[in-house]
């Protein structure tokens, strides 16, 4: 009993050091790793008590089908069993946000982007919003939301000088970004979970999220165009220095290449229904062989900057590690039964799945939602059998599971610390939490509730 709220009493504490990271200087990364680490530890030291008061009665049936005669073999079990399989899945989203994240690198270091933001010439406020929102929306669908916020805020460090603007501007990006990536399948590491597990479809949750995802954003952007006005003044920017050492012709390629690997992983998924990691490893694959050949003609300099080896040095790896502590942490706790625990208590107290997601919603907005959705996806499996006793909201593309990416991705928008692309802009351009708070929270809050009944209306009603 003392270890199985023991480790209750650590992922808590984990998570308080991951949520007040600014506040006690620990990169969330070694608090994730550590908590994951420390959570499987403390499952194996008491793994058949833990077991036993998971399983209670149902203990015999359970042991019996995995072959186990002797309580004493459940830790062989965790060992062998549970760790290598957790392992496996934790496993192919890593490598897909590997691939992902690196392809998105070497599409910002030969400044593919370039070819989008130098297009955008507007000072006019309400114009130039709309337009960023828009591009920011589609873009996150087809990159991923953090990555989409890092490059519309690197934009509009060019596009405007007032540091108010900027601030009210990156605030409707995060909505944006956020919108954005709970319609696709690739646009929220959410999705991605839910994708790779196989509880949504790529054309199930386009189909099911596009529209409410589209009410997210238009909503707080509508309001925003009533109290905007004037025009922007763009900022006197010092020449760039690497502007010329990319040709147009080279970086149109690249973009174009990139974009091509990305939005081909649902399509090699849907032909060979091999994981989409491999597809995306696939892209990387050919890409980091077309820019090697395309290398060979330029100098020593150009290699050294442009090759991907250089490039992978750029690749966020501690996001990665982060993701991956997390999730592994989760992982216990599902083996150790907290989660079905947590499953019962909603279902006996809430009942409703959309009153569930959307407190998941709301939970986002205060914690990751990467942690949530895991969590969700351990409480909650898809039935592998069509049973008319189980409702068909825990089917593939079900109601529960594209809700849930639609709540997961869309409410950590309400505060800045909420989303992986709050924290971003929170970071990019100093943006302090009250601040948010007060300009940027209703408005999110009313295009989430807005999106949401949007979904009721479609579908639940």
């Amino acid at each position: 009993m003392f270890f199985f709220y023991a480790m209750i009493i650590v992922f808590i504490v984990g998570y308080g050091f991951i949520v007040f990271e600014h506040v006690n200087k620990i990169d969330k990364a070694a608090t994730a790793l550590f908590t994951g680490a420390i959570l499987w530890t403390l499952l194996v030291i008491d793994a058949p008590n833990i077991m036993h008061l998971h399983l209670n009665r149902n203990w015999e049936e359970f042991a019996s089908g995995l072959g186990i005669i002797e309580t004493a073999q459940v830790m062989e079990f965790i060992t062998q069993h549970a760790v290598i399989e957790h392992l496996g899945d934790v496993a192919s989203i890593i490598f897909f946000l590997l691939g992902a994240m690196t392809i998105v690198e070497v599409i910002d270091r030969y400044q593919g982007f370039r070819v989008i933001t130098d297009r955008i010439h507007t000072t006019n406020r309400i114009k130039l919003l709309w337009i960023i929102s828009i591009l920011t929306f589609f873009i996150s669908a087809v990159l991923d939301n953090l990555t989409t916020t890092i490059v519309m805020i690197a934009l509009l460090q060019k596009l405007l000088s007032k540091q108010d603007n900027r601030w009210l501007f990156s605030g409707m990006v995060v909505v944006a970004a956020n919108a954005g990536g709970a319609w696709s399948p690739m646009g929220d590491v959410t999705t991605i979970m839910l994708w790779i597990g196989g509880q949504i479809t790529a054309a199930g949750i386009v189909k099911s999220l596009l529209i409410p995802s589209l009410i997210t954003m238009l909503v707080p952007l509508a309001v925003l165009s009533l109290v905007m006005k004037g025009a922007t003044n763009r900022p006197l920017l010092e020449a760039d220095e690497s502007a010329e050492f990319i040709p147009y012709k080279d970086r149109l390629k690249i973009l174009i290449l990139g974009i091509l690997a990305l939005v081909a992983v649902p399509v090699f998924k849907g032909l060979t229904q091999l994981p989409p990691f491999l597809g995306m490893l696939l892209g990387l694959g050919a890409l980091w062989m077309y820019t090697d050949r395309h290398l060979k003609r330029r100098n020593v300099l150009d290699k050294r900057k442009l090759s991907i080896v250089k490039i992978l040095e750029r690749v966020d790896v501690a996001s990665i590690l982060f993701f991956l502590g997390i999730l592994l942490a989760v992982a216990a706790l599902q083996t150790a039964g907290h989660l079905n625990l947590m499953a019962q208590w909603l279902d006996e107290n809430v009942s409703n799945i959309y009153g569930i997601n959307i407190i998941i919603g709301f939970l986002s907005a205060v914690v990751d939602n990467v942690p949530l959705v895991a969590a969700s996806m351990g409480m909650y499996e898809v039935p592998q059998v069509a049973d008319v006793s189980m409702a068909s909201d825990f089917f593939v593309d079900g109601n529960f599971w594209s809700f849930l990416a639609y709540c997961s991705g869309t409410g950590g928008s309400i505060l800045i610390i909420g989303s992986a692309a709050g924290v971003a802009a929170m970071s990019m351009e100093g943006i302090p939490f009250f601040w948010y708070l007060k300009r940027i929270s209703l408005l999110a809050l009313l295009g989430y509730v807005a999106g949401a009944g949007t979904y009721l209306l479609m579908f639940a009603l």
